[in-house]
C-alpha cells in the first residue's frame, strides 16, 4: 500500500484566516486519505524574517475594517461563528500544540482553540482561557501552564519556525504537499485538485 501524502500546514493561533482554513481541512485531507501534519509557527517572527516590516492589519483602520467583513463572510460561507478575539498574543497556545502533537491529538488541541479564540472571542492571551483548554484536554492545568512557559516549548517554536523558513513558507495558513505550497484558506480547492490527481501546471510538483 502507498503511503499516504503528508499534508503539512503551518499555522499560527493569531491568524483567522488559519482559523477557517482549519475549519475545512481535516475533512478535506480524509477524504483523499491524506494525512494532516500540524506545524505551529510565530507569525509575527516569520514576518520579520522575510522583510514583511509594515503595519499589522489592525493598526490600519479602513483596511482592518474591510477584512473584518470578508472573515465575516467565510465564516458563514463555512458555516461556523466568527468573534474577533478580545486580547491578542497566541505564543503560549502555539507552544501548547506541541503537547498536542506529542499525543497525536493536534487536531483536537487546535479545534479546541480556536473555538475559543475566533469561535467565541476570547482573550488569547489569558491564563483562563489556556486552564479552559486544558481541561478540554484533559491534561492538569499547573502542568500545562508551566510547560508552555519552558524553555522546551520556546525552543520547540523556534525551531519550527526556522524548519517553515527552510521550505518557503512566509505567512499562514500554508500548506504544503508533495512540495507543492499554497498560502490562505482561499487555496483550498488548489489542495484538493493536486490531491485528486488533478494538479495546476504551475504546482511544483
Amino acid at each position: 500500500m502507498a503511503a499516504a501524502t503528508i499534508v503539512d500546514f503551518y499555522f499560527d493561533f493569531m491568524s483567522p484566516y488559519a482559523y477557517l482554513a482549519h475549519a475545512r481541512l481535516p475533512e478535506l485531507a480524509k477524504r483523499h486519505g491524506a494525512r494532516l501534519a500540524y506545524h505551529p509557527i510565530d507569525l509575527f517572527r516569520i514576518k520579520l524574517a522575510v522583510g514583511n516590516t509594515g503595519p499589522s492589519n489592525r493598526d490600519i483602520p479602513l483596511k482592518h475594517r474591510y477584512l473584518r467583513s470578508d472573515l465575516q463572510r467565510w465564516a458563514t460561507a463555512y458555516g461556523i461563528p466568527f468573534v474577533p478575539p478580545s486580547g491578542y498574543g497566541s505564543t503560549r497556545l502555539n507552544c501548547g500544540a506541541f503537547r498536542a502533537i506529542d499525543e497525536g491529538r493536534a487536531r483536537y488541541y487546535a479545534d479546541s482553540v480556536w473555538r475559543h479564540v475566533w469561535g467565541s472571542g476570547g482573550a488569547m492571551d489569558d491564563d483562563g482561557l489556556l486552564a479552559a483548554v486544558a481541561k478540554e484536554m484533559s491534561w492538569p492545568e499547573d502542568e500545562f501552564l508551566a510547560y508552555v512557559r519552558s524553555s522546551e516549548a520556546g525552543r520547540r517554536l523556534e525551531a519550527s519556525n526556522a524548519a517553515a523558513l527552510e521550505r518557503g513558507v512566509f505567512g499562514v495558513p500554508t500548506m504544503i504537499a508533495d512540495g507543492a505550497m499554497w498560502w490562505g484558506n482561499d487555496r483550498l480547492d488548489f489542495l484538493e485538485r493536486h490531491l485528486q490527481g488533478r494538479p495546476l501546471s504551475t504546482d511544483n510538483t
